[in-house]
């Protein structure tokens, strides 16, 4: 009789189920004509007021997602050229009312695929995988700054 093990956590653990994940959240994301980084350009805005500079959210996306400076301009250039963001006073850039409504329909999706894949587990067991997480980041994050952990 062959029994199924649950494997330990690792990169590879991790790294599938971030992009099962994601690849949902895309889904979701593309019936409503936005991508992934357009949709956290948004967010980003949003979190800040409805305004931001194209610094400060191009450098969230580059610190969250490890991505060259050219790729975090692409979504939020994108993103004036449809019309979701605007050009406001200076370098500071701000959700069009269509944008503003858009990212507050989209922002609840990410919360409703959470809560369908992760249905089941105890808050104990959540809490759990939440800190090993986390920890695993922050010593990740470290030796990208170079840092000896």
């Amino acid at each position: 009789m062959s029994t199924a093990t649950t494997p330990s956590v690792n990169g590879q653990i991790v790294a599938l189920a971030h992009y099962a994940t994601k690849a949902v959240l895309e889904q979701a994301l593309a019936s409503v004509g936005l991508t992934y980084l357009q949709s956290l350009s948004m967010n980003f805005t949003a979190a800040q007021g409805g305004s931001a500079t194209r610094e400060s959210i191009t450098g969230r996306l580059q610190e969250a997602l490890k991505i060259e400076e050219a790729a975090a301009l692409a979504p939020v250039s994108e993103l004036l050229r449809a019309g979701l963001l605007e050009a406001a006073d200076g370098s500071v850039i701000r959700l069009t009312e269509h944008g503003r409504a858009l990212q507050e329909e989209t922002s609840g999706y990410g919360a409703a695929i959470a809560a369908r894949v992760y249905a089941g587990f105890t808050p104990e067991e959540l809490a759990t995988a939440g800190r090993v997480l986390s920890v695993v980041t922050a010593r990740a994050n470290a030796e990208l700054a170079g840092e000896q952990s």
